[in-house]
């Protein structure tokens, strides 16, 4: 009998790909704005709290998703291919993020 796939285990994933994508263009959009303005971008600006903002809540939802692969591996009668999956994607866009934050 063939299992069946983990539905927490490929929302984990697709949540992890699109988060992992769109923190790398948060990101480079940072960067093209501190290249861009004069002095660096000033932290009070509209700017720098919308993309701040948007950092955290990917951050967040990242970590959202490393919980639900985690779950998914956890289940019972569910193949476990998409829930590890979504949780090491997660896992790494979680330690990038926070390395580039650091780093910066």
């Amino acid at each position: 009998m063939q299992q069946r796939q983990s539905v927490l285990g490929i929302v984990s994933l697709a949540i992890s790909i699109l988060c992992g994508f769109a923190m790398l263009v948060a990101f480079i959009i940072a960067g093209i704005l501190e290249e861009a303005t004069p002095g660096g971008i000033d932290e009070e600006s509209p700017a720098a709290f919308v993309i701040g903002l948007a950092i955290l809540g990917l951050l967040s939802l990242t970590m959202v998703a490393l919980g639900l692969g985690i779950a998914g591996f956890v289940q019972r009668g569910c193949s476990k291919l998409f829930p590890i999956l979504g949780t090491v994607f997660s896992a790494a866009v979680l330690l990038g993020t926070l390395f580039l934050l650091f780093v910066g």
